[in-house]
């Protein structure tokens, strides 16, 4: 057993220059290998997810930019809609004036052909009894000259 534990022993002791140049690689490998990869690993996701972020932040922006654009739009479309609106009623207001005023007008040239008219009826009713008075007059002499003609002549 003693040569066995010194087997082993001397496999150790050989061993121990493999176990430092592992140490060594390991520690060199860290140093040159493994935390700049894991610098540039890290500055890279860094910047692929700041990449992600900004462009996150520019497509919120331009959502937020197009909502009030649409808004913007939808107003001015809204106070487009409201001139119109108030250009008709205008318009509409402007023709029940103009009808009003025709009306108007119609009604005071009606009055006033109603007034000439009753004039015309008055006077034409003045000249008819003053015609029919003159008729009469005529009527009676006419009806009345044959009898006084022969009255005379029945008298003798």
């Amino acid at each position: 057993m003693d040569e066995i534990l010194a087997q082993l022993g001397g496999l150790l002791l050989g061993s121990i220059p493999t176990i430092i140049f592992l140490v060594l690689l390991y520690a060199s490998y860290s140093v040159l290998v493994h935390k700049p990869l894991v610098r540039v690993l890290a500055e890279r996701y860094a910047r692929t997810e700041g990449a992600m972020e900004r462009a996150r932040a520019d497509i919120a922006s331009a959502e937020a930019r197009t909502a009030e654009y649409e808004q913007r739009l939808r107003e001015a479309r809204l106070a487009m809609f409201k001139r119109q609106e108030a250009r008709r009623q205008q318009a509409v207001e402007a023709r029940a004036a103009a009808v009003a005023d025709a009306r108007a007008q119609a009604r005071s040239q009606i009055d006033k052909a109603k007034a000439g008219i009753e004039r015309e009826k008055l006077a034409a009713q003045a000249a008819l009894g003053a015609e029919s008075v003159r008729l009469a007059a005529e009527i009676i002499r006419t009806v009345l000259s044959p009898v006084t003609a022969q009255a005379p002549a029945v008298g003798r």
